[in-house]
């Protein structure tokens, strides 16, 4: 942000009314900087509509199949006009493809064993960003927050910071209280940015949702763990469930599905036209 000085000169002998006169006028610039110049408040936060038909597209962009009216994407690509736009970020793990970087620019903020390797979750070859420090949490924020701005910028309306639940893999290196004040500084910064923000899974968390500042959720296989009424009641049914089997969606649907957003999608969320592509709603 640009630097604006008011420095008034004032010639030596001047009489004391003219140094009243001056010191007036500079108070009188003070408070019209100070107008000028005063805190923007943020943008407006639009939320999402219950029961928006959804897809789910965070494996790959493509045209939205007819009728969708909400879609989450990858923080790398581009939101769909006249859509509903949910910004996905990994913000408790690294990407498979970015340990390299952190390991490079921030190594003490991968979580580590004991020997100092990254600790893993095993399923998406992702390690685990360390939250245990309010210190740690605040330079996350600071990385995290930069991706949620960019969002933002682009065009999304919401952000979804997935694997809030890493504490669960972190071997008890990591709590969900560290996870949960992490999550709070991203709410705060995705609010400032004009975005809302989903809670990502996790059902302990949703008694906390209020203090960390969660707008809507994002509920994958909450058919399979039976789960969803208790998203749908917590969110006022502002909540996309996502499923991967013909069984967890069908009881997905027969569970909320008349009032919350369902969308079945293969496992890997492949783009329409690859083989094994898979997309129906309810």
């Amino acid at each position: 942000m640009s630097k604006h000085a008011v420095t008034p000169f004032l010639r030596r002998g001047s009489t004391l009314a003219a140094l009243a006169g001056g010191v007036a006028v500079a108070a009188g610039a003070g408070v019209l900087l100070s107008s000028a110049f005063a805190a923007r408040p943020a943008p407006k936060v639009v939320l999402p509509q219950a029961n928006a038909t959804f897809d789910y597209q965070i494996g790959g962009a493509y045209t939205p199949p007819a009728g969708v009216e909400a879609l989450s994407r990858d923080r790398g690509a581009k939101p769909v006009r006249g859509l509903y736009n949910v910004c996905y970020v990994n913000a408790f793990q690294t990407q498979p493809d970015a340990l390299d970087w952190w390991d490079k620019q921030h190594p003490d903020l991968v979580l580590r064993d004991s020997g100092g390797a990254p600790v893993n979750d095993e399923a998406w070859g992702e390690a685990l960003l360390d939250t245990s420090t309010a210190a740690k949490r605040t330079r996350l924020a600071k990385i995290v927050g930069g991706w949620i701005d960019g969002c933002a910028k682009s065009g999304f309306q919401a952000v979804e910071p997935d694997n809030l639940d890493s504490y669960e893999r972190s071997g008890g290196r990591l709590t969900r209280a560290h996870n949960a004040a992490f999550a709070k500084l991203l709410a705060a910064r995705a609010h400032t940015a004009g975005l809302a923000i989903g809670q990502k899974n996790t059902t302990d968390l949703l008694e906390q949702r209020e203090e960390i500042g969660f707008d809507f959720a994002v509920a994958e296989e909450c058919g399979r763990y039976d789960e969803c009424a208790d998203y749908a009641t917590a969110y006022g049914n502002r909540v996309f469930v996502v499923e991967y089997t013909a069984r967890d969606f069908a009881e997905a649907c027969s569970a909320v599905g008349a009032k919350v957003s369902v969308v079945r999608r293969d496992l890997d969320v492949r783009p329409a036209g690859q083989e094994g592509y898979v997309f129906a709603t309810c």
